[in-house]
């Protein structure tokens, strides 16, 4: 990995140029830490001069002035710069969503989770599904999934489906089993399960396809409040330091409204999409494209092997520890699935395959070989992924490298899911969990991402998470593996460089003469500052193409 050059000056404060200045001159920036990728032994850069939205110098701040000329000027007084950070994995709509919806995602009980759902169907009252998302027992004192009798305290007559943060599971309350036609002789869909209590009822909880019981019950999302969402998620995204997102499972009237969002001037950070199956006929016929403005790129498919491991939908080897009668769920099926990878090969589009569990991360590995292997000698050879790729057989690390293929990993999953990890997992299992560093030193690309709406989406966390690996108070448990933790240098290239690489955009991730101006601010110095103090950065300036697109000083 390249060496990271720093700049440090102290002082906290920001002198201001307008946003207006920005957007129709370029500027000059100077005055505190420029973090740049180089190669070793280049000085240490004094300032960036941007013009025509991309960097034009970096280096000493006397020759920076002279090529600015009247350009404005941005003295950071001792707040850094970075290149822009770049969320790996996220869902936009969803974090839109979750701004304009029952958010569930703070609620400590199964009791807290009841009672905000009344008060929000007393709030909203109406026939209509009372939906939400966000929900996680792993913390919660009655140690279990919410069920339909918990969900019945809250309406008898109202449909109730609430989502698990992750994704993969929902609850339901007895209505709501009955809309979508779910009895105790319902069979479970294939890569899914319907929960059963003792006596075979339906408890209420559908795990991965089986969600689509009534989903496909439910009032389609309308196209202005998709484009609502978008507009929603990508402007908190740009107020949190994000200069780009890649948009998983994108649907088409996604990509419609982010192209009609820029187009408009609307939409405020850089986004890659990977659509749906279903929706990827464009880009598996013609290969990548992007809108106008060059805001928006589609750039191939996103694909589902497992579920998720909280909901012991992961494929694991062997069966969970604290379930012998499960190993997970294996959702995709080998010709369908190997038929979109040799289309996504003839027309250099990216593949980006979800898997969590160590079976289902082997079985990636193995289709994607096998795709490669069948392809012509000349074929395109695009950057694929496997996103999370959670828990791995430490023997299958290397064929990340072989194969190369990006490990798109999200560094918070791991400081809230080495909560219940060991218990799903077992002792040795751990060896593989979670494992940055064993990548890294394997010589894999890992990078970093949220997966938000199922995590925050603060790169403040994932950047603490990444180098520190404790939970945000400080704490780790004895199997938190602290020797997965990275170094805050390697931390960072997950979200600048390597975020940039997995979406095969070479002009970004770095600021050096002809990249992209996309850069992050943070108020102060989060590779020097005490790890107590990370969370305590606040995000100031987000520059996309040499605009500021958000101001929070």
């Amino acid at each position: 990995m390249p060496r990271i050059v720093v700049l440090i000056l102290a002082a906290l404060s920001l002198l201001t140029v307008s946003a207006a200045q920005a957007r129709e001159a370029g500027f000059l920036m100077f005055g505190g830490p420029i973090h740049a990728v180089f190669d070793p032994g280049d000085p240490a850069p004094e300032a960036l001069v941007v013009r025509d939205g991309k960097v034009a110098f970096v280096g000493r701040l006397a020759e920076a002035r002279k090529l600015a000329g009247d350009l404005p000027e941005i003295d950071l007084q001792g707040a850094a710069a970075f290149p822009g950070f770049i969320d790996s994995h996220v869902h936009l709509t969803g974090v839109g969503m979750r701004e304009m919806t029952l958010n569930l995602d703070q609620v400590s009980s199964v009791a807290e989770l009841v009672a905000v759902a009344k008060a929000r169907d007393a709030a909203h009252p109406g026939a209509e599904p009372l939906t939400g998302r966000g929900w996680i027992e792993t913390h919660w004192p009655e140690k279990r999934f919410p069920t339909r009798a918990d969900l019945d305290a809250i309406s008898a007559t109202r449909p109730i489906v609430l989502a698990r943060s992750d994704g993969h599971a929902m609850v339901l309350n007895s209505t709501a089993l009955a809309l979508a036609g779910i009895t105790r002789t319902t069979p479970d869909p294939a890569g899914g399960r319907i929960e059963r209590d003792a006596s075979g009822e339906a408890t209420g909880m559908l795990i991965d396809t089986a969600q689509g019981l009534i989903r496909a019950k439910l009032p389609p999302m309308s196209y202005a409040t998709r484009k609502e969402a978008l507009a929603r998620g990508t402007a908190l995204y740009a107020a949190r330091g994000w200069a780009r997102g890649v948009n998983m499972s994108t649907a088409a009237e996604d990509v419609k409204a982010l192209f009609e969002l820029a187009a408009e001037g609307r939409l405020p950070i850089r986004v890659d999409a990977f659509m749906t199956p279903e929706d990827s006929a464009e880009v598996l016929k013609w290969g990548p494209y992007a809108d106008k403005t060059g805001l928006v790129r589609v750039r191939g498919v996103k694909l589902y092997m497992d579920g998720a491991l909280g909901s012991r939908g992961a494929a694991l080897k062997a069966p969970y520890s604290d379930r012998p009668d499960t190993s997970g769920l294996v959702i995709a099926e080998h010709d369908p699935t190997l038929a979109i990878l040799n289309l996504a090969l003839k027309v250099n589009a990216q593949i980006a395959f979800h898997a969590i569990g160590d079976r289902g991360n082997r079985l990636v590995l193995d289709w994607m070989d096998e795709a490669f292997r069948a392809a012509a000698p000349d074929a395109a050879a695009p950057v694929w992924r496997i996103e999370h790729a959670q828990i791995l057989d430490p023997a299958d690390v290397a064929a990340f490298r072989r194969r190369g293929i990006v490990a798109s990993m999200q560094t918070s999953h791991a400081i809230g899911d080495l909560y219940f990890a060991p218990a799903r997992l077992g002792e040795q299992r751990l060896d593989g969990a979670y494992a940055w560093r064993s990548l890294l030193d394997e010589g894999v690309v890992v990078a970093g991402g949220t997966d938000a709406p199922v995590e925050v989406g603060d790169p403040r966390i994932e950047f603490y998470a990444a180098a520190i690996r404790k939970d945000l108070q400080g704490r780790s448990g004895p199997d938190w593996r602290p020797e997965q933790a990275l170094t805050r240098d390697e931390a960072l290239y997950l979200f600048t460089g390597a975020g940039a690489y997995a979406v095969m955009d070479r002009s970004a991730g770095a600021l050096k003469p002809g990249a992209v101006a996309d850069i992050t601010v943070f108020s102060a110095d989060i590779l020097t500052i005490p790890e107590a103090d990370i969370m305590a950065v606040r995000p100031l300036l987000t520059i996309v193409n040499g605009k500021i697109v958000s101001d929070r000083r």
